[in-house]
């Protein structure tokens, strides 16, 4: 309870927040490597997901779509989908085509850490922000936030954000979404999170 406690007195000092602090930290990584596990309207994706500053994305597919892999390039800001696995057969497409979005809507070249807590952030400017207390995940020890808007104000479809962020990192290790009715959008754990990993040129570049 004691990193709980630590937040909490934080919420409030000038200027410090849990949610800042987590910003702060993100600045810090270069590169990670995490396995997203998301559930949302009955159906769920798995992920091995691997990013690199500044914008750099890999994703491969686990579940569904097995083998499909899909990149993001900063640089020519296009995606190219492996829809099947190999390198036979690419697509190239721009992050704003439904086909390399989520079925909630995340677009690849918004779908890191920093993007995530840049919509938080959003949120908390005209919301509130609190402290649930400590709970485990993926046997990490996490303290639990909620961050949620005045009103009817929402950051792209979300009003609140439910975050467990790792006590020793304040890095998210899971984020649940809600609408403004307070429905839940998305669920999405993050498994095995490696910040500062190498990750070469030929990972993002097959």
């Amino acid at each position: 309870m004691i990193a709980a406690l630590l937040v909490m007195a934080s919420v409030g000092a000038s200027g410090i927040d849990p949610i800042h602090a987590a910003i702060e930290r993100y600045r810090a990584v270069e590169s990670y490597q995490v396995t997203l596990r998301s559930s949302y309207g009955g159906e769920s994706d798995v992920i091995h997901y691997s990013y690199r500053k500044p914008g750099f994305v890999r994703m491969d597919f686990v579940q569904p779509h097995r083998g499909a892999v899909l990149i993001y390039s900063p640089l020519t800001r296009n995606v190219r989908l492996w829809p099947f696995g190999g390198r036979l057969f690419s697509l190239t497409l721009s992050p704003e085509n439904r086909l390399v979005q989520s079925p909630t809507g995340q677009r690849v070249d918004r779908s890191d850490i920093g993007a995530l807590l840049d919509n938080v952030k959003s949120l908390q400017r005209t919301g509130e922000t609190a402290v649930l207390g400590e709970e485990i995940v993926g046997g990490k020890k996490t303290v639990r936030l909620a961050v949620a808007g005045t009103g009817s104000f929402v950051a792209g479809n979300v009003h609140r954000y439910d975050l467990w962020l790792d006590s020793a990192t304040l890095l998210p290790l899971k984020v649940v979404s809600r609408d403004i009715n307070n429905d839940v959008i998305e669920t999405v754990v993050m498994d095995d999170l490696n910040i500062n990993v190498k990750l070469g040129d030929e990972l993002f570049n097959p």
